[in-house]
């Protein structure tokens, strides 16, 4: 006799035909993401092409009992796509459709495959872009989805939250469901298309997104400034914030991290110092005025002045080069693997955050480069993982020691990665145990058999 799984790779293999594989390697490809998680092999992965297919597969996983596990770009890092009890990973990138695109109203309708950088390929000769920009250029709009994601431009722009007007999503019986709309508001009935967004697979699999769009702006300038210490760059952004300037984006990058940064991008004419990246957009005028006002604060808490990235080419290489400051800094060690922390503070509270958590740093004996989308209280550090035997412990014990700060000071353990396998512990600390029973009784109802990404958000 059959086990469920077989039964489920031998229906599904009918209508995916090869795009159903059991191969060891695209199976080994599927068993993790970006994270320090131990990989798992799923049985089978299944690479879906429509929302019909999805449908068709998870009602079979359904019946069957068999755990689907949603996976997009493989960028996530806090194991959201590990297949943690085996079952089916499901491959979503090939679902690159740009359905439709409303320019007047500023919208459009995508497959959940599709990439930012894909898409605002496809937007640009219309005058619009999709803001959202974790960093990571190879995540699956589904998965910022899934995962509630933000990044460097959140701060003007809003996250994945803000800019999502709609979705289709399957549940974990195979019914499909439609959430919100175009419209930019309603007050009708339960807001479905906020319970999914951050649901991390768990509730059921996004399909197709409704995006909300924004025009290129007409200038844009980037600045880099450098400070002595950490202190006077925190500072600074705090100021900033409380005093109201729109910036587009505003990156911290401690001294770690820019050596990391200047030897891996090579950033000719920046030295290993606490940097703040800047960038204003809107029209020449207003971003002369928002840029002059930043500049002004900046030169108030010790900053070295303004040093500005006037073409195009130059304010891509700088912003790759915030992009890639994760492989910079795997670069520095190798043989060693990265833990990522995630934290998020009130604006008021981000100097005694970062400030503690570069002392914390300290006190470990580990290295840890901090960046960080500060404008919203955001930052990370990458904690490099020594080969050692007690290597991976003493990073989870910083970890947690930076979380506990965090909480302690009004904020959360998770700002944009979520929570997966690697934040389960703090849910309850952070939300309270009866927030935590009424999670678990949304899950119960929406996914019975607990099929959808077991083992993610909840310890047990």
């Amino acid at each position: 006799m059959s086990s469920p799984v077989e039964t489920v790779i031998a229906e599904a293999a009918r209508f995916l035909g090869d795009r159903l594989t059991v191969n060891t390697a695209l199976r080994e490809q599927h068993s993790h993401g970006e994270d320090a998680q131990p990989p798992r092999l799923p049985d089978a992965v299944a690479f879906v092409q429509t929302t019909e297919e999805v449908a068709r597969l998870l009602a079979l996983c359904h019946a069957q009992g068999v755990p689907v596990v949603p996976f997009g770009g493989g960028t996530s890092l806090e194991g959201h796509v590990t297949p943690v009890r085996g079952g089916i990973s499901l491959d979503l990138s090939r679902m690159t459709q740009v359905l439709e695109v409303n320019q007047a109203d500023m919208d459009c309708r995508i497959e959940a495959g599709v990439t930012r950088p894909a898409l605002n390929r496809h937007l640009r000769d219309q005058g619009l872009f999709f803001p959202v920009d974790p960093g990571a250029g190879e995540a699956t709009i589904g998965g910022m989805c899934a995962t509630r994601a933000s990044g460097t431009n959140a701060v003007r722009y809003g996250t994945i939250r803000e800019n999502v007007l709609g979705l289709t999503v399957v549940l974990a019986d195979g019914r499909v469901i439609r959430t919100g709309g175009r419209v930019r508001k309603s007050a009708t009935g339960y807001d479905l298309t906020r319970l999914f967004i951050g649901s991390e697979g768990t509730l059921g699999v996004i399909t197709e997104i409704q995006l909300r769009l924004h025009g290129i702006p007409e200038a844009a300038s980037v600045a880099t400034c450098q400070y002595s210490d950490l202190a006077g760059a925190v500072e600074t952004v705090i100021a900033v914030m409380q005093g109201g300037i729109p910036v587009a984006r505003i990156e911290l990058l401690d001294e770690v991290q820019m050596a990391a940064c200047i030897a891996y991008s090579k950033l000719d004419g920046l030295e290993a110092a606490p940097t703040l990246l800047f960038e204003f957009h809107g029209t020449p005028a207003s971003v002369a005025e928002q840029a002059g006002n930043a500049e002004a604060i900046a030169a108030g808490f010790g900053a070295r002045g303004f040093r500005w990235a006037t073409d195009p080419e130059e304010r891509t290489r700088l912003w790759q080069a915030r992009h890639d400051a994760y492989w910079a800094c795997m670069a520095t060690a190798p043989g060693h693997k990265g833990l990522t922390t995630d934290t998020v503070v009130p604006i008021s509270r981000l100097a005694e955050a970062v400030l503690g958590a570069k002392r914390d740093i300290a006190e470990s004996g580990l290295s840890a480069p901090i960046v960080g989308h500060v404008g919203d209280g955001n930052f990370h550090a990458l904690i490099l993982v020594p080969p050692e035997p007690d290597g991976l412990a003493r990073a989870w014990a910083l970890d947690r020691r930076l979380v506990a700060r965090a909480l302690a000071l009004g904020g959360s353990c998770s700002g944009e990665h979520g929570v997966g396998i690697g934040k389960r512990e703090f849910l309850e600390q952070e939300h309270g145990a009866e927030a935590l029973a009424v999670m678990r009784a949304v899950k119960a109802t929406l996914d019975p058999r607990g099929i959808l990404n077991p083992g993610k958000l909840f310890l047990n």
